[in-house]
């Protein structure tokens, strides 16, 4: 996509509240909701929207997700029937379109939406939350071997947008670095040094940065289990 197009319709918008969640003490706002009418995006993501976990969650980093609503067909054929992905907020995304993935959209993107300017930061690298949520136990093992994670983007210029606005590419600095390649870099082809190593020429955000340089330096992945497993359900 070029910032000539006419760019990709965003579908719906949408935010969640922080609520406990499934383990002992923990909470989530994974289950978001559709909104109706012009959103204010800032520097935190869309008024209004939560999340449970700000170590981990949230942030300027990842003011706001996006995931694609075509991912849904092939999570249908792998998990059969499901209601949560009978609508939008499956994954806890607050952008759903088609016509953008992992493949065609690269690290530092930038793309005008509405009044606001975003830059696609990072990819989203699944937790346990997941699990609970689909009722299926390695379901963020099966996103990060799939790489149908969605991404994450910083608010550059903040504003308004509503269901229907589109998002139009203005710039792509590192248009041989798509999401795609990132995490084929982080999940499957762990340990390519030659990878890594380019990687560090891109403006990784810090966790990511620090993640590259430790298998660089140790030859070896970090353990993936705290964060893709969670906590003890006791």
């Amino acid at each position: 996509m070029q910032a000539s197009d006419t760019g990709v319709e965003v579908a719906a918008l949408l935010r969640g509240r922080a609520v406990p969640y499934t383990r002992p003490g923990s909470r989530s706002g994974i289950d978001k909701r559709p909104l109706r009418g012009r959103v204010r995006i800032g520097e935190t993501g869309l008024d209004g929207d939560e999340q449970g976990d700000l170590r981990v969650h949230g942030g300027p980093d990842k003011a706001v997700h996006h995931y694609p609503r075509e991912h849904y067909r092939l999570w249908r054929e792998e998990l059969s029937a499901h209601a949560l992905l009978d609508a939008p907020g499956a994954f806890g995304e607050n952008l759903s379109s088609e016509g953008l993935t992992e493949a065609q959209v690269c690290l530092g993107d930038r793309y005008r939406f509405g009044g606001a300017l975003l830059e696609v930061s990072q990819a989203r690298q699944p937790c346990w939350k997941l699990n609970d949520r689909f009722g299926v136990a390695d379901m963020a093992r099966r996103m990060q071997a799939n790489g149908r994670t969605g991404w994450y983007y910083r608010v550059l210029e903040t504003g308004e947008a509503e269901a229907g606005d589109r998002l139009i590419l203005l710039e792509r600095p590192w248009p041989r670095w798509s999401l795609q390649r990132i995490a084929t870099m982080l999940f499957v082809r762990t340990l390519e040094r030659e990878e890594l190593q380019a990687a560090l020429a891109l403006p990784l955000v810090p966790s990511w940065r620090k993640l590259v340089e430790a298998r660089l330096a140790r030859g070896e992945v970090e353990d993936w289990s705290r964060r893709i497993d969670g906590p003890s359900k006791a």
